[in-house]
């Protein structure tokens, strides 16, 4: 049986790290949950893209940009030690964060390993990451249309609050609220068999 688990990123993964930007590139695929890894592999560098993530661990940095702290991870598949999707996890949202279109979670996984149910995994394994950081309600946001992500959210609780444009790309949005304790205990029993060891030494 397949087994996954979060990785915080490291130079050690640059290489793969840029196999996983260059898959989205070939197969013309939007990038989510890198934590902005594709905005800087566009325009500086790996090097200074882990120390981004670094900074947005940073409760007072953040508030100075008037944003949420996050974490970022890679989703690895131990059987191959794969990179098989990303997910950023934002924490400490405040209202104002949420009024300016700020939501907890964005997911996602490479284009060749897609339809196989893994960002369910993802996202299962990101709700106990919330968890760990004292989260006990989520917003999840994504596009009306993205099929995709419109059941994988349900299928982990996500109750749908709201559709309406989003001022920031003006497209048609829908809103999602998980209650994480619920989800992971209602859940667990399924995607604890999917989850390595290694994921429970991993948080930070």
């Amino acid at each position: 049986m397949e087994k996954f688990y979060l990785e915080i990123p490291t130079i050690e993964r640059k290489e793969e790290a840029i196999d996983y930007f260059n898959e989205h590139i070939k197969y013309h695929s939007d990038m989510n949950g890198t934590g902005s890894m594709d905005r800087f592999l566009k325009e500086s560098t790996y090097e200074q893209w882990l120390k981004e993530l670094e900074n947005k661990t940073n409760q007072e940095y953040m508030n100075t940009l008037g944003w949420a702290p996050s974490l970022t991870y890679f989703l690895i598949r131990k059987n191959d030690n794969k990179i098989i999707g990303m997910i950023n996890l934002r924490y400490n949202l405040t209202e104002e964060i949420f009024a300016k279109g700020g939501s907890h979670i964005g997911y996602g996984i490479r284009p060749t390993e897609r339809r196989k149910g893994y960002n369910k995994i993802n996202l299962y394994l990101g709700l106990l990451q919330e968890q760990q950081l004292g989260e006990k309600r989520v917003l999840l946001e994504c596009l009306a249309d993205n099929i995709g992500s419109n059941k994988t959210i349900p299928a982990l609780g996500g109750i749908l609050e709201k559709s309406e444009i989003d001022d920031w790309d003006n497209e048609l949005t829908n809103y999602y609220w998980i209650d994480v304790d619920k989800s992971i205990d209602e859940y667990k029993n399924f995607y604890e068999q999917f989850i390595s060891q290694v994921n429970k030494n991993n948080f930070k």
